[in-house]
This record gives structure tokens, sequence and C-alpha cells, in this order.
């Protein structure tokens, strides 16, 4: 069984990950980013100082677990060896209420018996300081009040208060409501208000899932990973996290353990893309302004890799060393240290985010004059840095060279600036840009080629390849009849390509020899099969990473090529952008379906 079969809940404030026997293992608060109240995927779920909010039957036989339809609400069903079943809903509740989304810091969980005579065991272990400490418990007669420096939780519940302090059993003859959130009474009937939270959030999601436009084939997969996305998204600011979780390692003991709960500007360009192939405008917005307000907060200066979700800057790393990590196999890391780096390709995502704007008459505020001299700034320092050592895409921590990706990125960002300046009427502005980004492509035509490989290499003067290059005709770059594009598929198939998957690099890094494939670049892969007319190659290869998906439909960052073990953080942005980007690619269209 995949150690990953995870399925997540949230509401665009928080979220949770729950194993198939419906404990949930991690939930940070007050938002992604916070304090984990429930940290057992990094500490063991079994450990006595584990933190954790378990639900468990008595004399335990199965479970069945799954997404209520076209939702974010997960039902879990318990099986005992007499009869006895037991099902749980659980969700974080968000709906409309006075014209604004209610998103509270709040899980909320309802156990119904099914049938026989069940007997359960309610656990509820927070902890503080990254499960350093047990939160200080006080409770009255339907509540408990967990006290840890940063928040104070009360769970809410018509479940026995001493039955769940004691972790006794006891037979579930009743439908249980536990509302674990703020430190606020509940002025109404605990069940009535479970249940009108179920049933708003049910209405919201199904209303969201309605509003999509999705592909003919793989619907499913498509809407599981656009809910994926919008779970990832923090609607206080707009920003899109590249995951939810942190320090779960790339590959087994590889000590490649990092904190993903930020914002990637990598990512802005594919996940704005992925967001407007299904119609999720809205959300689609609010991450472009999120993006924009980080480039207006630069004023011209050098942009960061990657930001926090309410956009600081400073992202210190630290080690928790009372964590043994995921599996044992530590460190854990929060915070980031990439924000410090160079990595030049992040001017190309901001401004191909922003074009957008510039053409998509659906959004609220289109592209004006202003964006586009906030977006020329952008543009100076790509035009300035595309030639210049950075970290690169993969955020290598041990060197720098300047590496081809960036230098393409940077290109993007003059040759998107030129098209702007066209649609905007500024001739002398067009002309500028386009002369720019045509210097750049007579650089990475010349220094980025090796035509003893006849491929694009990874960096200037070396000799290695880079999966990120399959990109080349999605940016526009080259065409897909182009025989250096064609060559460079070519190249990259025979040295990255590990039976299905699809590795970054080959070379050694910072940490050795990668072990695991990285799931994007499989579906840029796939992409490039697509572009190069190979596509019952690519329909099966994609078939083949649906297939790979956990049971509750979501991916990791990376997979062990061997066994299909998924490995990295979850649910990982860039490979639910993946599903996306590659299903609507691949699909039949609907005028043909019938």
């Amino acid at each position: 069984m995949n150690k990953l079969d995870l399925a997540v809940i949230g509401n665009c404030q928080i979220a949770a990950l729950l194993e198939r026997k419906g404990r949930i293992v991690w939930f940070c608060a007050p938002r992604f980013d916070g304090d984990p109240i429930f940290s057992a995927l990094l500490s063991g779920y079994e450990e006595p100082d584990s933190s954790f909010f378990d639900i468990v039957i008595e004399d335990f036989s199965h479970s069945e677990q799954r997404y209520l339809h076209n939702t974010a609400i997960v039902e879990t069903i318990l099986h005992d060896t007499r009869g006895g079943t037991v099902c749980i809903y659980d969700f974080a509740p968000r709906f409309l209420h006075y014209g604004r989304h209610f998103r509270p810091v709040m899980l909320v969980r309802r156990v119904e018996s099914i049938s026989g005579k069940p007997r359960i065991r309610i656990r509820l272990r927070a902890t503080c300081n990254y499960g350093g400490k047990a939160c200080e418990r006080t409770f009255g007669s339907n509540h408990i009040r967990f006290v840890g420096p940063e928040h104070v939780m009360r769970l809410t519940t018509n479940a026995s208060i001493s039955h769940i302090l004691e972790e006794n059993p006891f037979v579930l003859e009743d439908t249980l409501t536990l509302m674990f959130g703020p430190d606020e009474s509940v002025s109404d009937s605990i069940d009535k208000v479970g249940l009108r939270f179920f049933d708003e959030t049910k209405r919201y999601w199904q209303g969201w899932v309605q509003s999509l436009s999705i592909p003919f084939e793989w619907q499913e997969a498509v809407i599981r990973a656009a809910i994926a996305l919008k779970l990832c998204t923090f609607e206080d600011t707009g920003s899109v996290v590249a995951a939810l979780t942190t320090s779960i390692p790339e590959a087994a003991n590889s000590g490649r353990n990092w904190d993903y709960r930020f914002c990637w500007l990598r990512d802005a360009y594919y996940t704005i893309q992925a967001l407007n192939r299904v119609g999720a405008t809205r959300t689609m917005e609010e991450f472009l302004r999120y993006i924009i307000d980080i480039a207006a907060k630069a004023d011209g200066g050098d942009l960061q890799p990657v930001y926090g979700i309410s956009g600081r800057s400073n992202l210190t790393e630290q080690v928790i060393e009372h964590l043994p990590g995921y599996r044992g196999m530590g460190p854990v890391r929060v915070g980031n240290q990439a924000y410090v780096q160079q990595q030049n390709d992040v001017y190309g995502a901001v401004v191909l985010a922003a074009t957008q704007a510039f053409f998509d008459s659906r959004l609220s505020q289109v592209g004006d004059r202003y964006l586009f001299e906030r977006m020329e700034q952008i543009g100076k320092l790509a035009a300035l840095k595309y030639d210049e050592p950075d970290a690169g895409l993969w955020e290598y921590r041990g060197r720098e060279s300047v590496h081809t990706f960036s230098s393409l990125m940077c290109w993007a960002a003059c040759d998107r600036l030129a098209r702007i300046a066209v649609t905007l009427n500024l001739t002398d502005r067009a002309r500028f840009w386009e002369k720019h980004a045509n210097a750049i492509r007579r650089v990475i035509e010349t220094k980025g080629w090796d035509p003893k490989q006849t491929a694009f290499i990874a960096s200037f003067g070396d000799d290695q390849l880079d999966a990120s290059l399959l990109q080349m005709h999605e940016l526009g770059f080259l065409a897909a009849n182009d025989p250096r594009y064609q060559s460079t598929v070519a190249a990259i198939e025979r040295k990255l390509r590990r039976g299905d998957h699809l590795y970054r690099y080959a070379s050694a890094d910072d940490f050795g020899v990668p072990e695991n494939a990285f799931n994007i670049c499989t579906f840029w892969y796939i992409e490039a099969l697509c572009n190069l007319g190979r596509e019952q190659e690519a329909r099966e290869l994609f078939e083949n990473m649906l297939a790979h998906r956990n049971p509750s439909g979501l991916l990791s960052e990376d997979i062990d090529p061997i066994n299909g073990e998924l490995w990295g953080n979850i649910p990982q942005t860039y490979s639910m952008v993946g599903i996306i980007n590659a299903a609507t690619r691949l699909s039949k269209s609907w005028r043909d379906a019938f």
C-alpha cells in the first residue's frame, strides 16, 4: 500500500490530511503555514507522543474511503469483525454567508452508526511548537479547550467529554458531531449546526464544480485535480501553495526534505494556465492579483523565487529536531532557504502569468498601461540577467550556472512584453522588447545548443540534459516541427526516461544522484509527445500517471519509477496542474464525443 494514501480536506484557509482509516494526521492553524496541531504525519502514527485526531472502531476489520461526489468532503466507513459499521464525514466548512465566503479555522467530523452496535474510541491529541509539547487542556460540559502559545482551539461536541478525555471506548448509538475550531461557544444545537455546515459545504463544492469547464474524457481526474488546486489556495491573499505539507522526502532517506507551504513564482504561469483551462476564473484572478502585488512590492528590484502566502519575504529555514520525520526520515524543515537564491526564470514566470490580464476579457480587471509599465520593470531585469548564473529551476543549493531554462524564461518575458505592447498600440515599446527577445534568442541558440547531442542542454557550456527544456515549444520558442525541438525531445527521452516516468536530470547534485522521477516532468513529456504527433503514446503514459494517483485521486511531487510509490510533499500543485493540462490537451472534444 502506498504510504501517501491520504485525502485532503480544507476551505482555502486551512487544510488537513487524513489516512485511510480516518485519522487526521496533519493540520496546521491558523493557516497552511502555521503550527501543526496534528503532526503524526511527521512523528509516527503510533508513537506515544504523536499528535492526531482519531476515531477508532473496536475490533477493526476493514475500511473504505471516498470523496462525496464533486466535493471536498471525505466519507470514511469503518467495519468491525461483528458486523458493526461506522460512517465518518470529514470536512472544513466553506460556503457563502452574508455575501462572503465563510471559511473558519475549523474541522467538522460527523459520526454515524450504520449497522450493528459498533464501539468506538475518540482520541484527540493536540500539540503545539511543531509537536514539541502537548496543548494544555481545560473542559466544560460540552467542550474541551486546547491551549497553545499561538492558538487556542476548542472541541465542541455532543459526545461524552469524559470518554474523549480518557479515550474510553463506548457504543455509538446516536449521530455525533465534533467541531474542532475557534475558542468560541456554539449557540445552537451542535448537531443542527454540524448538519447545516455539512449541507452548505456540500452545496458550495458541487456548485463550484458545476461552473468548471472540463474535457470530455477523464472528467473525474480533472475535477479532483481542480478541487485539489482550490484547496491549495489561500483565499485571503489569493496565493497558491506548492503543497500542503513539509518535509516528506523526495526519496527514501534522501535528505531532500523541504517545506512547500509557500508560493513559488515559478508555479505561477502553469497554475494560472491550468485554472484558465478549467474556467476557474475567480481563483485564477485572485492568484494573478497576488503575483502582481509581489511584483509591485519589489518595485524594480530583484524577485525572490518563493514568498510566504501573505507575501512576506523572509522564510528563514530551521530544522525541528524533536520531530523524527515522515517514516522516521528526517530532517523536518520549517521555512525554505530558497528564498535567498537567485533564480532568473522567475522574471519570465511573472510576466507570463500577468499576460493573462491583457488577453482575457473575462477578468474584472484587465491589463492596462499601468500594469504594462509594472511588467516592464520585470522585463528589464530579465533582459539584464538572462545570461547570469543562478540556482536554476530546480534550486541547486551548492552551485550556480547559466541555466538554459532560466534564459528561456527571460526570453519569454521580453517576447510577451512585445506582444502586450502591440495590443496596447505602443509601437516603440513593442520594437524595444522584440529587439531584446531576439538578442536573447540568439544567445540561447548558440550557447544553449550542443551539436554533439543535437539537443539544447541544461546550462551553457555543459553537456547535461534537463527535462524543463521539453517546454521549449509550449513557451513558443521552437515550433513543433523544428528539428532542434524534435532532437532535444529525443535526447531527453534517451537520457532521462525511466520506464514510464521522467527524471528532472540525471547528474549528481548537492544530495547525490536523483533516485525518483519528478511527476510534472512526465506530464511535460506527455505534452511533448502530443506536439510530435505521438498521441497514442501520450495517452498511454497519461493513463499510467492517473493509475499512480493515490485512492483519493491525488499526486505528490515524485514517484519511484520501479514500484510506483509516491514520494514528496502532497498534494503537489505542479502534479495536479499536470493532470489538468494533459487531460485538456489529449481529450477528444465534446463535439466529437457523440
